[in-house]
């Protein structure tokens, strides 16, 4: 009976959120917005309707925990390497300008730079979730502009974790000006990121190889969790976040073969936390801040609109990048950022901002969040402008190749499920006709040990996951080849690819004939059927071993491939000697089936 309140506030804000993302989903609004709004509604400055708000920010941490753990199983270092300059200078420009710009602001009016930094932090980080949503999409993410904009989120997503290091040593004057405190801060966090990273590497991939051969989904999803927070709480028993440790425990993964499955797995369990994460943020917004401070909260939007629209494409124009692609990454990064609002209760509880400044702070963002997939939308037309720009790029020398091609981003290629015998007789073909080809394998002992071979190519992937399909562009690829052996799993990957990529050719290996018509009604574009196949190759060298002429053979074999896939039923038959020249055959029997 004690868990009853709890569970009325969960149907509260279930019901709440599931009616205002339908209402905002029919303005073609995103589903941030609705959280925000139904927190707004059922929280302490709306209807009151929670009854223990307590719980529910308890939720909403976890949800931050698990949000912070999968971006660091993202930040692999191969990503990192292959887009460092653009990550590092387009990043850091944009952020560096930022709260420049409000350190400059804040001195004018007379506010310390402590606070002016801090507001700085704020305003730099823009919302990956919908950014990324809506050029998803448009089909825009590989695009000139969305590069670009992917690299200063990942970059954003980075700088937050120091970010949030810093707000208590902001919150006390003395600690920049004497410079001991900012010192002592990151001094203790290299050594704690240091050793976490140490330690980690040392257990977490161990335990999940033994986790793994367990072929147990619960077991496995239990030890991400287990390495997620039990990280966390380790790094937050020295005074540092628990967020911080989540990120590392997310970093040390991002490097191994676990680290798809593992982002595929724990992804359903964080949207649902993260989701009441950003109910909690909405329950703080206060409706009468629009009226009581309309003044301050209309400044606010101006500086994350129109005035970090301006911030975000200097900082493109000063990594080279066109004019024409700079206007439009700019106006992209125009919005709050899901961080800002973290950094905005970090603020509060630190004393840096007055619950009153934090209510504008919110209002302006939740505002911002709302109007940020229209102004995404309307962004393209700003290309118009770069006409009228273009001195600035014959002063600056931009060029086309500026925003960096990442390599991994494959097109055109093979997506090969499964790494069994018949996977590797089909790469090595692709890799001898020089075919770009990636290899999706649930085995990670099939894994480690191709890679040991020098198979560079090969991920520890689920085929049935929407993430790593995406991670595979399989909706790029030429075609698909499964080549599993579970059938009820060959069953599960096909509709998932049709799912996710409809217009790319399924082939799909089964045993039985007869399974034939479910994987084609299922998506698969083609069916081998291992029987068939047998049966052809058995064909062949019976006759082969009989004398019978090489020209009969082939006839024998295309006509039982053509009856096969063709769906004709196999028919026996007698067969007559023509003179010394060979055989033919004379189909007079009843029709049989080809399976037992």
């Amino acid at each position: 009976m004690e868990n009853l309140p709890f569970l009325r506030d969960l149907a509260v804000i279930s019901i709440v959120a599931v009616a205002a993302v339908l209402l905002l989903a029919r303005l073609r609004l995103p589903t941030v917005t609705g959280l925000l709004l139904a927190g707004a509604i059922v929280g302490p400055y709306g209807l009151g309707l929670l009854d223990d708000p307590t719980t529910l920010k308890g939720l909403a941490d976890v949800g931050v925990v698990l949000l912070l753990f999968s971006i660091g199983i993202e930040v692999s270092p191969e990503r990192l390497r292959r887009i460092a300059r653009l990550v590092a200078g387009g990043g850091g420009v944009q952020v560096g300008l930022t709260v420049a710009t409000c350190v400059a602001l804040a001195a004018a009016i007379g506010e310390t730079a402590n606070r002016g930094i801090f507001l700085g932090f704020i305003l730099a980080l823009s919302s990956t979730a919908i950014v990324l949503q809506v050029l998803s999409e448009r089909g825009e993410v590989d695009a000139p502009h969305g590069r670009f904009v992917l690299a200063v989120l990942l970059f954003q997503d980075l700088i937050f974790v120091p970010m949030g290091l810093l707000v208590p040593v902001l919150a006390h004057g003395e600690g920049l000006q004497s410079g001991t405190g900012l010192a002592l801060a990151i001094g203790k966090a290299v050594v704690v990121v240091a050793g976490a990273i140490i330690i980690s590497r040392a257990v977490i991939p161990g335990l999940f190889a033994r986790v793994d051969a367990t072929r147990s989904r619960e077991a496995f999803l239990m030890a991400v969790i287990a390495a997620c927070i039990g990280t966390a709480w380790l790094t937050s028993l020295t005074g540092l976040s628990l967020a911080l440790g989540a990120f590392l425990a997310g970093l040390v993964l991002a490097g191994t073969d676990f680290a798809n499955r593992t982002l595929s797995d724990v992804l359903p369990l964080r949207s649902v936390l993260t989701s009441l994460f950003f109910v909690s943020l909405g329950s703080l917004f206060d409706g009468r801040v629009l009226f009581e401070q309309p003044l301050a909260v209309g400044l606010l939007l101006l500086a994350l609109l129109p005035g970090k629209a301006i911030l975000a494409t200097a900082a493109a124009v000063v990594m080279r990048v066109p004019v024409r692609v700079a206007l439009v990454a700019g106006a992209e990064l125009a919005q709050f950022g899901e961080f800002g609002f973290v950094l905005v209760g970090l603020g509060m509880a630190a004393g840096l901002v007055t619950p009153q400044e934090s209510h504008v702070l919110l209002a302006a963002g939740a505002l911002s969040l709302f109007l940020a997939p229209l102004v995404i939308r309307a962004a393209p037309r700003l290309a118009a402008l770069a006409p009228l720009l273009a001195p600035l790029d014959r002063w600056m020398h931009t060029r086309p190749d500026a925003v960096l091609d990442d390599p991994s981003l494959r097109t055109g290629h093979v997506v090969v499920v499964g790494y069994g015998v018949a996977g590797r007789i089909l790469v090595q073909a692709l890799r001898e006709s020089e075919i770009p080809y990636e290899i999706m394998e649930l085995n990670a002992a099939t894994v480690r040990d191709a890679r040991e071979a020098g198979e560079s190519h090969v991920s520890y992937a689920d085929a049935t996951s929407p993430l790593q399909l995406a991670k595979a562009r399989v909706a790029e690829a030429r075609a698909v080849a499964v080549l599993i052996n579970d059938y009820p799993a060959v069953r599960r990957v096909v509709a998932a690819l049709h799912r996710h990529a409809p217009a790319t050719p399924v082939f799909a290996r089964t045993r039985y004939l007869l399974d034939r018509d479910a994987l084609r009604a299922l998506g698969a574009t083609e069916v081998v059927a291992e029987e068939v196949e047998a049966g052809i190759e058995m064909l062949a060298r019976v006759m082969e071993c009989l004398d019978v002429p090489r020209g009969a053979v082939d006839d024998h074999v295309r006509s039982a491939r053509e009856t096969t896939m063709s769906g004709r039923p196999l028919r026996t038959g007698r067969y007559r000697k023509v003179g010394k020249a060979g055989y033919l055959r004379e189909i007079e029997d009843p029709v049989i089936d080809a399976r037992d």
